[in-house]
């Protein structure tokens, strides 16, 4: 966001560009790696190396490098001009579509022969559905150029597709989408606040969430866990539990939004 403050300022199409450079480009980076600990290794994982640091008894993880998550802000930045007041709703659905299916399309192209776009090639497995999923597992940290495009083709699509009047339903849930970064923050803390209760049922002290390393290496959690089912009913009693305090906050937002400068980060 402080590098898009910058950048509103050049001509929107210089604009575009830079952040279609970014996302198509970065790739070429996965062969650069700067070892050891110092500034440079610092300010290379920042940039664009996911790695994890270790001082004297700290220990960090810098697991966003920013040169693809600038590009994806830039681009939804110039996206934005579909929803500006005034454009054409069909032509917006339709530039939304062909966008998003053309993001699937060029993935689809680019992942089947492992062309480019992805550092970790996939191949066939022992059935279909291995394969398929080798196919799809694409690097998040950071985002490579196939997995921005496998997840946000479809997100453009959805997008198109979506858009009509708000339902009984849909206007309820809709406002989770006015206070994102509200909820964001929100269901971390419950959701950690959760996982300690779940630790101490299951038998475990609760200074073992207390976690030094991946919860899944803690020596002091090992069996911990729970079905993939469950875990889908923790996340809709998350959503529930949180939808009142999201309608809430909506509402003061909204009743003050235009002297509170700070709540549009929410």
């Amino acid at each position: 966001m402080i590098v898009l403050s910058a950048l509103v300022y050049l001509d929107k199409r210089l604009i575009l560009l830079t952040g279609l450079l970014l996302v198509f480009a970065h790739d070429l980076l996965d062969t650069v790696h700067v070892p050891g600990t110092g500034a440079s290794s610092v300010l290379w994982s920042l940039l664009h190396d996911r790695s994890i640091f270790r001082s004297g008894h700290f220990t960090f993880l810098i697991g966003y490098p920013v040169i693809p998550w600038i590009g994806i802000l830039v681009m939804g930045y110039c996206f934005g001009n579909f929803y500006a007041p005034g454009y054409d709703a069909e032509k917006r659905k339709k530039a939304l579509l062909s966008l998003g299916l053309g993001a699937i399309a060029l993935f689809i192209l680019l992942r089947a022969g492992n062309f480019y776009g992805e550092a970790a090639h996939w191949s066939a497995q022992k059935n279909a559905i291995y394969s398929l999923l080798s196919f799809l597992r694409t690097s998040k940290y950071p985002p490579s150029l196939l997995y921005i495009l496998m997840t946000l083709g479809p997100a453009l699509v959805f997008l198109a597709l979506a858009e009509k009047p708000l339902n009984a339903f849909t206007a309820k849930i809709a406002v989770f989408g006015r206070v994102p970064m509200f909820y964001y923050l929100a269901h971390i803390l419950l959701v950690h606040a959760m996982a300690v209760v779940a630790v101490v049922l299951s038998g475990h002290k609760w200074t073992d969430m207390v976690v030094s390393t991946w919860v899944t290496d803690q020596p002091e959690l090992k069996g911990y866990g729970f079905s993939l089912l469950t875990v889908y009913l923790v996340w809709i009693v998350v959503v529930i539990i949180l939808y009142p305090f999201c309608k809430r906050f909506d509402r003061y937002k909204r009743a003050h939004q235009a002297t509170q400068k700070w709540l549009s980060y929410f």
